[in-house]
């Protein structure tokens, strides 16, 4: 696009920065902003399975004080291990995410050498 290119190059020469440099950096910030964003989704997500996984226990110990433990004791197990489970794929979710990201961001890819 010739008058676009003429533009840039007004800019260039009025300013000393090119617009594209100003729009790449504004897009490296929103992009961190976004991972944070994320990563407080991915903690708040954690956060409320542990307190689900507590809610069980708790309601489990009320139980066998009432003398229901035995009644309650497979089904109380069953949902703290689905919420276990769950915390384990998101874990395991976040973790793959993080490892990609670090190979983008790292100079030449996963090539680093443990033996160096």
């Amino acid at each position: 696009d010739l008058e676009r290119e003429k533009q840039r190059l007004q800019n260039v020469l009025a300013t000393g920065k090119d617009v594209v440099e100003h729009q790449v950096k504004q897009t490296l910030v929103q992009t961190k902003e976004e991972e944070l964003a994320e990563t407080d989704r991915f903690e708040e997500h954690m956060s409320l399975l542990v307190n689900e996984v507590q809610e069980r226990r708790e309601f489990q110990a009320e139980m066998e004080a009432l003398g229901q433990g035995k009644k309650y004791q497979r089904i109380i197990l069953t949902e703290i291990s689905q919420k276990m489970r769950e915390m384990e794929i998101i874990d395991k979710k976040r973790s793959e995410e993080v490892r990609e990201s670090m190979t983008k961001d790292s100079p030449g890819g996963n090539n680093s050498n443990p033996c160096d």
